[in-house]
């Protein structure tokens, strides 16, 4: 049951539906990916649509069943293992013929692969005893990639039963997607994003296929995607002292990414990857000895080897050349790529007209927006259709949406249970609110276009799901999408095998817009982050946020000192390239200082 890496890439979660049901379009390939299991109702549409095409019993599960959430997702997710478990086996049926799906497994695959060049030599040889062997060892090698799933922490509604009574924790959203998951048939990791979530963590222990078998196997490993060492620190330890072992620390880029963008107090990606090399085998040992010691404790089977620890790292990777200097110089296990897969359809799930308008898109086209209910910083495309139903509502009268999931509540300033800032309940309230403050026209129209601006992310993320394949939900479908910012550099609608071909550095699915190295990207991003938030204070910040500007841009400064020391070691297609790079280093420098004009934040300073 152990599961080795057939491919060095995995693709991350995207956005609720994006990627729902990859694992049934690709792990037959032997690639892991990623699912959300934040929205059961969209796992139960998942699960009656794919039980109708794969000819499966299927019986609703209705909401206010008992245990309805988790009960949905245990459903969708052992149908997908199921499907996923006879692909696998069909495909090992196949004789070796030209374009059919075994021959495509293994055509995938990394030119570097063992497992390619033994399939290679069993092209080559005419020796029949040999290519009979190797026939068997190379059916014998496939296996499905992981079928991992994702909870967004932070997302932890407290839920009420159908007359309003209180449930207890173990009813939260984020426990009951765990139980869910946590209930099902498969062996694969559960990703935790956002952040540091007690409760959640604390569940964890109630369920046994968390912990070592005798053998040291865990059939459901965790995985944390974390910002830096010392979130990693915080998080596996306290799993440790549970006798969790954390499987894999997924580092990704603050702004360089998809959907919601947790940004760091300007600490960039180069620099965190090289903190994580430095102290890996740190971390290790600590999370080792704190794990075995509650193991002992709870009389459950220690690790008698050390178990592995995965690093990897995912956010705004474009090229073949920029993953293998991650591989190399990071010695990370893995890469992830999600963005550029949203233009392909064998791999992730959207409608037409937004898969075609993602790859018209230009940089202009991709922008970190406010529309999030959380309050965080969101990435997305302009000009959606959800967008557009969003203002249509507006012009109507009817600002917000109706919110009929509710996975997004957040806010109390007029209820004494928490609502969503999407939605109109809210809206309403807080347009009457600034109606009676008698603000300047200027004033006014900023908060309005920041209140009416938020969207109903829980029903559009989910909306080109349901559109693809026609399913009704009975509401208004307007689909909206979350790509990072390094979609403006892939204009094609590509192949899987296309794009593995672009990681593995078979091809160049590039277009023409020039693309700086991903690192530069990324400064860039978080100097233009920094102005905008201190734009935000002006005209009269206070110390404490002179002191964090201060504090943000000495950390972007000793990335930008870290980056001219690593320009040199990188490993670029041309020494143009690399001299680009050392150029633009120094503009972004300069443009940092500009930020700056005097020694402090408390005189006079500029934001050109």
């Amino acid at each position: 049951m152990v599961i080795k890496r057939i491919h060095s890439f995995h693709i991350p979660v995207m956005g609720t539906a994006f990627t729902i049901d990859t694992p049934i379009k690709v792990a037959r390939f032997g690639i892991s990916s990623v699912m959300s299991i934040g929205d059961d109702e969209l796992c139960e549409n998942m699960r009656k649509y794919y039980s109708e095409l794969h000819h499966k019993p299927y019986e609703l599960i209705k909401k206010w069943d008992p245990d309805y959430r988790a009960r949905r997702i245990t459903a969708y997710l052992d149908l997908v293992h199921d499907i996923v478990e006879e692909q696998v086996k069909t495909i090992k049926t196949l004789p070796f013929e030209l374009g059919n799906e075994l021959t495509k497994y293994f055509e995938l695959l990394a030119d570097s692969s063992p497992l390619k060049k033994q399939y290679l030599q069993f092209l080559s040889t005419t020796d029949a005893t040999l290519k009979a062997s190797l026939d068997a060892k190379l059916r014998d090698a496939i296996q499905a990639g992981s079928l991992d799933v994702n909870i967004m922490t932070k997302l932890d509604r407290s839920n009420r039963d159908r007359e309003g009574n209180p449930l207890p924790d173990h009813d939260s959203d984020a426990s009951a997607a765990l139980r869910g998951y946590a209930m099902s048939k498969l062996h694969s990791s559960i990703v935790f994003s956002a952040g540091f979530n007690r409760r959640l963590y604390a569940y964890i222990e109630q369920f046994r296929d968390f912990f070592p078998d005798a053998l040291g196997y865990i059939t459901k490993k965790i995985i944390l995607k974390v910002s830096d060492v010392r979130s990693s620190l915080t998080q596996g330890k306290f799993l440790a002292k549970k006798g969790i072992w954390v499987s894999e620390h997924r580092i990704e880029s603050g702004l360089n990414c998809g959907g919601h963008a947790f940004a760091s107090d300007g600490f960039l990606l180069g620099p965190i990857l090289e903190e994580f090399r430095q102290k890996r085998s740190e971390l290790l040992q600590t999370f080792m000895d704190i794990c075995n010691e509650a193991l002992d404790k709870k009389t459950l089977p220690k690790f008698q080897n050390t178990p592995a620890m995965d690093i990897t790292v995912q956010g705004g990777i474009g090229t073949a050349s920029e993953n293998q200097f991650l591989m190399d110089h990071y010695q990370v296990q893995g890469t992830g790529w999600a963005t550029p897969f949203l233009l392909v359809p064998e791999v992730t799930t959207l409608d037409y007209p937004t898969r075609q308008k993602l790859a018209s898109a230009q940089k202009e086209d991709l922008y970190l927006s406010e529309v999030s209910p959380l309050g965080v910083p969101f990435n997305t495309l302009r000009d959606t259709d959800s967008e557009a139903q969003k203002f249509e509502r507006v012009e109507a009268g009817k600002p917000g949406s109706p919110c009929p999931k509710g996975h997004l509540v957040s806010n109390m300033e007029f209820t004494k249970v928490p609502i969503c800032t999407a939605a109109t309940t809210y809206e309403k309230r807080k347009l009457k609110e600034l109606d009676s403050n008698g603000l300047d026209a200027k004033t006014y129209k900023n908060r309005f276009d920041y209140v009416v601006g938020k969207s109903c992310l829980c029903e559009d993320l989910a909306a080109g799901a349901l559109i693809a394949y026609g399913i009704d939900n009975k509401r208004p479908l307007k689909s909206a999408v979350c790509p990072g910012p390094n979609l403006a550099y892939f204009s094609k609608i590509s192949t899987l095998a296309e794009m593995a071909g672009h990681i593995y550095g078979r091809g160049n699915l590039l277009n023409d817009t020039y693309r700086p190295n991903f690192f530069i990207s990324e400064l860039k991003m978080y100097i233009d982050y920094l102005a905008n938030e201190i734009k935000k204070t002006l005209p009269s910040p206070t110390p404490k946020q002179v002191e964090y500007f201060e504090f943000f841009k000495q950390n972007l400064n000793d990335g930008i000192a870290y980056y001219k020391e690593l320009i040199p070691k990188l490993k670029l297609e041309t020494e143009k390239y690399r001299e680009t790079m050392k150029t633009e280093l120094l503009d972004l420098k300069n443009e940092l200082d500009l930020l700056f004009t005097s020694e402090s934040l408390d005189s006079d300073y500029s934001l050109a």
